[in-house]
């Protein structure tokens, strides 16, 4: 018997797109508060645009997971999804108008959530259930591979040419419209007719009703974690507190993404051998390991051995928790189920911050990050009993 290919041309493809696309998006990442100041933008607007624009991406892909279920199609949402995405980089740049800088930056979102659930939906049809974590592994370390090669070139842009920061989002259309030109290449697999057309933009909460208990335990579980699991800008504050310095806190964040890019497939690969489930678990258990730490870190060393313990929690969970979730829900509903859950992750991580923010500023930072620690500890105990239950209730 033929071994089959688990790195098939489609996932290839696709993890190029997401290479190229994070590329853009990062290069953009360092400079981005400090472009928006710089047009006028005061701390708090910057919050409310970053806020309305995560609240705008976390509602569209429930609706659009859904569509993609409901219409059997991936490549338009991908496709259309990716080109909205690299079109409001240099949007960005065009005009100043705040009104403008926050349509071109919900547009930025609202990609996202068109593309994401149809593009995990078909990363999960090209792979088996027993090797989804190498899969969803493989193009987790491409999409983190672009993320730590965008702020590389943002920064060698700025020493290049310091404070020209429009010219970095009108560079950053680049790689974006290279993603975009890649998405042409996908091509949809042929489908029977249609279910059903136009579903309401709420209909995917329905499928909460006729989920699995499996499902509904994972996504409750990792919904109470995203309660505790704040903005990574919280830990780049961390280390501009403790360090003071600029570069640093930069240099940090691509140590981190660089370490997360190298070790998502080999821990893709170990989650498929261990179980998804133990892969899942153990990288929770890294988490609030790690926040405890950030609590109590002082010295730049201190830092790095913590976003090297940061970077593995990533690549244990990120690219898991899709994989399993995809073998929780019939093939019909993947993009739904999938969209369901980012959903909801979304509008809890926008609460997560607000909470964690008021915390570092009622209290202090170590206390923000301790209380996080013993949430997340909780709600793993949670997880493993609530797993173990089920798995007896089923076995009897």
């Amino acid at each position: 018997m033929k071994h089959a290919r688990i790195i098939t041309p489609v996932v290839l493809l696709v993890s190029l797109v997401s290479l190229f696309t994070d590329i853009a998006s990062e290069m953009l990442y360092p400079v981005m508060p400090v472009y928006l100041q710089s047009i006028g933008f005061s701390i708090i607007l910057i919050g409310v645009l970053e806020g309305m624009a995560e609240a705008v991406a976390g509602l569209s892909k429930g609706y659009f997971g859904h569509l993609s279920d409901t219409l059997e199609k991936r490549v338009p949402f991908i496709r259309g999804g990716y080109t909205l995405s690299a079109l409001s980089k240099p949007m960005m740049a065009a005009f100043t108008f705040p009104w403008w800088i926050f349509f071109a930056r919900t547009l930025d979102r609202l990609g996202k959530g068109i593309r994401n659930s149809a593009r995990d939906a078909m990363l999960s049809a090209e792979s088996l259930p027993e090797n989804k974590g190498k899969v969803f592994g493989f193009h987790r370390a491409m999409d983190t591979l672009g993320a730590a090669i965008g702020p590389v070139l943002a920064l060698i842009l700025l020493q290049y040419y310091p404070g020209q920061y429009a010219l970095i989002f009108m560079i950053a259309f680049v790689p974006g419209l290279v993603a975009v030109s890649l998405t042409l290449l996908l091509k949809e697999k042929k489908t029977e007719i249609p279910r059903k057309k136009n579903p309401g933009f709420f209909a995917y909460l329905k499928y909460w009703n006729r989920a699995g208990r499996q499902y509904k335990l994972i996504v409750a579980g990792l919904l109470a974690f995203t309660l505790f699991n704040s903005s990574d800008a919280f830990l780049l504050l961390r280390v501009k507190e403790a360090t003071g310095s600029d570069t640093q806190m930069i240099s940090m964040y691509i140590f981190y993404n660089l370490v997360y890019a190298l070790a998502a497939y080999p821990l893709g690969i170990l989650a498929d051998r261990l179980g998804l489930k133990t892969m899942l678990f153990s990288g929770l258990a890294i988490f609030a390991i790690i926040y405890l730490g950030f609590g109590f870190a002082a010295l730049p060393m201190h830092f790095v051995l913590l976003f090297l313990g940061y970077a593995l929690y990533a690549a244990a969970t990120e690219g898991v928790s899709k994989a399993l979730i995809s073998n929780l829900a019939d093939k019909n509903d993947t993009a739904t189920a999938i969209g369901f859950f980012t959903s909801f992750s979304s509008i809890f991580a926008m609460m997560a911050s607000s909470l964690a923010g008021f915390i570092w500023f009622s209290f202090s930072a170590q206390t923000m990050f301790v209380v996080a620690a013993i949430g997340v500890v909780l709600t793993l105990l949670f997880l493993v009993f609530a797993n173990h239950q089920l798995n007896q209730t089923q076995t009897h």
